[in-house]
């Protein structure tokens, strides 16, 4: 906000030096045509005024909206919920999507809710490690005396027994139809690969966008949901709407799986895994404006009677001008040949 400000004020330090110009301009021109009529050498005035006029305050309105767009650019914001897909029908679906219009009218962004974190792919893992390092020495002696009773049924499975075994995208709302969607879900099921069919692990996932193959962007971090061995009935879908910062593009799609209390990423599925989740037109919705068509009828009572007299008036006024104007023309003319 302070280099907006500051930006500003030196766009109107050089909007007030070119009005300084334009007054100095218009005191050499009132110099130049002080032989000329009266009536022209206001006219000419006016019209150099006019014309700097227009060519200053255009500059200056682009050049502040220049500030705006550079000041809001990194401002993102996304509103996004997810389910477990094996409850997902049309109607849990339309509800979904009404939360999150609900969520839209509220300000309620991920942004808001810590869920979706300004930082790329690499400073959440090391985020996380140092987070981890730190819960570690604080507890250290704390869980030196629970190590002989640990429930090894409640073991962590972080090891390498984790696999995304697929995910998928769809893209759901495009108001302006210009093929960029400000909507969209990512849908993945998560696997656990052991020997018996019953464990069961407590997870998370963090997503991930790249614009056009740029550095991965975190946009959202989903709540801890439970996958059962290699079922497909745990499947985890997402549904997000794009609100703010995201510019009209291609959009690839990274899935990082966490195990709950640890802070390695178990498994990862992304663009290079599947072409569902490469190149996803997106945009946000300040890029996704729904245009209406307007329709204006015009009735001009009283047929042609009407325009005939408009026409009258505006006749006898211009004929009014140009005898004032022949009039004092004239008048200069025979004084300056008396003098």
């Amino acid at each position: 906000m302070n280099n907006f400000i500051k930006q500003l004020s030196c766009r109107v330090t050089t909007r007030a030096t070119s009005i300084v110009t334009l007054k100095k301009t218009s005191r050499y021109l009132s110099e130049a045509t002080a032989e000329l009529s009266p009536i022209v050498s206001t006219s000419l005035q006016l019209s150099l005024m006019l014309t700097l006029m227009l060519m200053t305050l255009p500059s200056f309105a682009e050049q502040v909206d220049d500030i705006n767009v550079s000041e809001t650019k990194t401002a993102m914001q996304s509103y996004s919920l997810g389910q477990s897909a094996n409850v997902t029908n049309k109607a849990s679906t339309e509800k979904m999507m009404q939360a999150i219009k609900q969520r839209i009218l509220l300000n309620d962004s991920d942004q808001a809710q810590n869920k979706a974190l300004a930082s790329t792919r690499n400073e959440v893992i090391n985020q996380k490690k140092q987070q981890d390092r730190k819960q570690s020495s604080a507890s250290l002696f704390k869980n030196m005396a629970k190590i002989k009773n640990v429930n090894t049924t409640g073991r962590s499975f972080s090891d390498g027994s984790f696999v995304i075994y697929e995910g998928y995208s769809q893209l759901i709302e495009d108001f302006d139809a210009d093929g960029y969607y400000q909507t969209f879900s990512v849908t993945f099921d998560a696997d656990l690969i052991t020997y018996n069919p019953y464990d069961e692990a407590v997870v998370y996932a963090e997503l991930y966008l790249s614009e056009n193959g740029g550095p991965w962007q975190h946009y959202y971090t989903t709540d801890s949901f439970v996958i059962y061995g290699e079922s497909s009935d745990d499947t985890f879908e997402v549904y997000s709407t794009l609100a703010q910062g995201f510019t009209p593009n291609h959009y690839d799609v990274l899935i990082d799986l966490y195990e709950v209390g640890y802070p390695n990423i178990v498994a990862s599925y992304s663009s290079d895994d599947s072409n569902s989740l490469y190149a996803l037109p997106l945009e946000s919705s300040d890029y996704d404006v729904e245009y209406i068509e307007y329709y204006e009828e015009t009735h001009i009572y009283g047929g042609s009677a009407g325009v005939v007299s408009l026409l009258v008036l505006l006749t006898l006024m211009l004929r009014r001008l140009l005898g004032k104007f022949n009039r004092n023309f004239g008048i200069n003319m025979a004084n300056s040949q008396n003098n």
